[in-house]
């Protein structure tokens, strides 16, 4: 985190300082007594719904990339609880987020409507017309056979 009101995230993103909030709370995990004394995990959370930092468009697709970790407020929430040092854990749930907002910033391609050719609906009904035969032939035999 830098001054200046500002946060970059390791791939050079900017966010608003006041987007951000974390807070260090008890992990479970590695780090034996100590994790029953000490508060080294983090839980992040980042403002997206309202927040100043990120495009209208990269906020929807975040939103939906980020699943059950968005809340009702808008706020995306990330915990990070794997290593035994507050620093590694912030710099993890940093990097988780970053990798977040990237995916988000990549524009999905439009799907272009085209049609089936004359071949391959040629062969769905020779298809169709094979299964269908072949459940009308499963059939018991009658009294005349």
């Amino acid at each position: 985190m830098s001054a200046e009101g500002s946060v970059i995230l390791p791939s050079g993103t900017v966010l608003d300082a006041c987007d951000l909030t974390e807070q260090f709370i008890r992990a479970s995990g590695p780090g034996g007594q100590k994790v029953n004394t000490s508060s080294t995990a983090v839980q992040l959370r980042f403002r997206v719904s309202g927040g100043r930092s990120l495009a209208p468009a990269v906020v929807s697709r975040l939103s939906v990339l980020a699943g059950s970790r968005m809340t009702r407020e808008g706020e995306l929430v990330i915990e990070a609880s794997e290593f035994r040092s507050r620093q590694r854990n912030r710099e993890a749930a940093l990097e988780r987020l970053d990798e977040l907002i990237a995916r988000a910033k990549v524009r999905p391609k439009p799907r272009r409507p085209t049609k089936p050719t004359r071949s391959s609906q040629r062969k769905r009904l020779e298809s169709k017309k094979k299964h269908s035969s072949l459940k009308k032939n499963r059939c018991r035999p009658g009294s005349n056979d």
